[in-house]
């Protein structure tokens, strides 16, 4: 397999900027940046290629408008800043792409929106037709209604859970670092990773957070990278100065392999990464073991308690006798119900309540993490 060739000849794209990559000093939004990324996207959409952008950049691109100095730190006045630079910078996407006759359409999207399997599905209509019409998608986090407990957390995140979402078939993550190194690369001899095929060729790496305008490091893009693969997307990891290389014949930067053996299917993916989770349940050792080998269902025996009030249907958090995280699943009673259930065999059970209690087919652990 040749994973540089797939990039390069992939059909469908994402392509995600950092903010250091369309500002300039001033964290004003830089025309002449955007229209030189905009001039090697247009190359590739030439070459047969659907395009959608993630791009960064309203915060920042609203700091010089309303005056500010320095990056804001307050909820608030990070709203703010968003909403007068989402203006800004859709202005510079259209701008830049009506060169080309082509015109753009802004997707804006909170956590809450992928957490929802409906309004997920309708961000995934809007996107594919504006596809089919033509126009550029440009999709941001919708900073200025987003709250911290609702967040992506960052744009590769988000760039990683719209590639799965589309069903991209490559995602390409643009910063200011020309691929991954084992340290940082202001440091002295770092060693450049040029592809990465498991967990166990990022052993030893020390990753940075971000810089003086972003909110994601390079910690981030190889979480969102890891991310993006097990969902079944491949992944290529450089500068934005390397633009052009990178959608042409993407031998520059780190490429992120996926693993068929470890590939989540749409929804589990969804109920893992992106889902709300409307309540938890707790397991013990010997349900652990069960669920976390794959193909088997969770049923009442194995659950110690249950927090929150869900419903039937409801995406629930999976976790062990001591807290930690096993997974997520469709559960098929609420709350209330499955306390009368609780350590339960199923034929000491009701016939309508000898269902699991989240099938194999609607339970997915996060024990095959790469």
């Amino acid at each position: 397999m040749n994973l540089r060739r797939d990039i390069a000849t992939a059909k469908r794209i994402v392509v995600k900027l950092g903010t250091s990559s369309l500002v300039d000093e001033s964290s004003a939004v830089s025309q002449a940046k955007i229209d030189r990324i905009v001039d090697a996207i247009e190359s590739r959409i030439a070459c047969g290629s659907d395009v959608i952008v993630v791009s960064s950049g309203a915060i920042a691109a609203g700091m010089t408008p309303l005056g500010l100095k320095t990056r804001p730190q307050d909820l608030a006045t990070k709203q703010a800043a968003a909403a007068a630079g989402q203006i800004h910078l859709a202005q510079s996407w259209g701008q830049s792409f009506a060169r080309y006759g082509r015109t753009v359409g802004q997707v804006l999207l909170t956590q809450s929106d992928a957490g929802v399997r409906e309004r997920a599905r309708n961000a995934q209509r809007t996107i594919d037709r504006l596809r089919q019409l033509g126009s550029v998608p440009i999709v941001n986090e919708n900073d200025t209604v987003a709250t911290s407990e609702m967040r992506f957390g960052d744009n590769d995140r988000l760039s990683a859970i719209v590639a799965t979402l589309i069903s991209a078939d490559a995602l390409i993550l643009l910063s200011d670092v020309d691929g991954l190194y084992d340290r940082n690369p202001a440091d002295p001899a770092p060693n450049f990773i040029d592809e990465v095929r498991s967990g166990k060729d990022l052993d030893g790496v020390v990753a940075g957070d971000g810089g003086r305008f972003g909110t994601g490091g390079m910690a981030s893009k190889v979480s969102a990278a890891r991310l993006a693969t097990r969902g079944g997307v491949p992944v290529l990891l450089t500068s934005a100065e390397k633009i052009e290389e990178a959608l042409s014949d993407a031998q520059v930067g780190t490429v992120f392999h996926t693993r068929p053996d470890s590939r989540l299917s749409a929804w589990k993916f969804w109920a893992l990464y992106a889902a709300d989770a409307e309540g938890i349940l707790r397991l013990d050792e010997g349900a652990v073991k069960a669920v976390t080998r794959g193909g088997t269902s969770l049923l009442a025996v194995g659950i110690t308690s249950v927090e929150g009030e869900f419903h039937a249907g409801n995406i629930v958090e999976i976790l062990g006798p001591d807290g930690q995280a096993i997974g997520r699943g469709e559960v098929a009673y609420g709350a209330a119900e499955l306390q009368t259930m609780l350590g339960k065999h199923t034929d000491e059970l009701p016939a309508h309540q000898r269902r699991a209690v989240v099938h194999a087919d609607y339970l997915s652990n996060y024990a095959s993490r790469l």
